[in-house]
């Protein structure tokens, strides 16, 4: 049995891009007992599919090679653990965030430049808000890996392009980094779990909202609440759940957009 003692002197995991394992992995084995059609590509492309229908915690390499049609043990070829693979399957979701390439403006993100800081803020926080959304799981593997992989890291270099093109001071571009995309992180993981509620309900979102709103406001002790909060929901706006949300993220975007400009301003 090992001892706490052998498992403190193991090498500590740090990334599956810090190991020299994607390169190594990355082609066909030439022995003949190597499965045919089998690449690390298709694991990982399965891999994601899995993960968006079933979630991490029941993600398996047993589940996985059964969906592959091979064996468990043909998967290890490609990866080391179940972890290099959930790593690897993080980062390759990250290539589907419109990460666009512009040219250096001025401080005010106008003369010189093709588009806006503002502009381009606005598209890389809406990209990322919507992978959330699309893979629920993404969030939970975000905070559990360093997320390092070449698509984390292109969509990280966009990022920064953008925040020094702010005219922040430089002591100020990483706490605006901060509340612009941990606020996406947030709603976005919130959104991406409705969503994923409503289907495996069996209803639309706006059917879940109103069966949602309504047993609540059945209850005696809610109902005081829904009265104080009637006349706000009611200026919020949007004939559908998914219209209500969208303009609260977008105010609530234009929001930190003003700080950044109004800090800009302070010097």
């Amino acid at each position: 049995m090992e001892s706490a003692a052998d498992k403190a002197n193991q090498p500590r995991r740090t990334s599956v891009w810090l190991e020299g394992k994607p390169a190594a992995r990355g082609r066909k084995s030439e022995r003949s007992d190597h499965p045919t059609g089998l690449d690390r590509d298709r694991i990982i492309s399965v891999s994601v599919r899995l993960l968006d229908a079933e979630g991490p915690a029941k993600f398996s390499m047993r589940r996985l090679a059964a969906e592959l049609g091979v064996t468990a043990m043909s998967l290890y070829w490609y990866v080391d653990t179940k972890d290099d693979l959930l790593e690897l399957a993080l980062d390759s979701v990250f290539m589907e965030i419109a990460v666009a390439e512009h040219e250096a403006g001025d401080a005010d993100g106008t003369a010189g430049a093709r588009c806006d800081w503002r502009d381009d803020l606005r598209v890389l926080a809406g990209s990322y808000r919507a992978l959330l959304v699309r893979h629920p799981w993404v969030s939970a593997l975000v905070g559990k890996f360093l997320n390092i992989g070449p698509h984390s890291m292109e969509f990280s270099a966009a990022v920064l392009r953008v925040m020094r093109r702010t005219g922040l001071p430089a002591h100020g571009q990483t706490g605006a980094l901060a509340s612009v995309f941990q606020f996406v992180y947030g709603f976005g993981t919130i959104e991406g779990h409705f969503v994923q509620r409503c289907a495996e309900a069996g209803m639309t979102q706006d059917q879940y909202y109103r069966d949602a709103m309504g047993r609540m406001s059945e209850q005696r002790e809610y109902r005081g609440r829904f009265e104080q909060t009637e006349e706000m929901m009611e200026a919020r706006g949007g004939d559908t759940v998914e219209e209500m949300r969208e303009r609260d993220f977008t105010f609530a975007l234009e929001l930190l957009i003003a700080g950044i400009e109004a800090m800009r301003a302070r010097g």
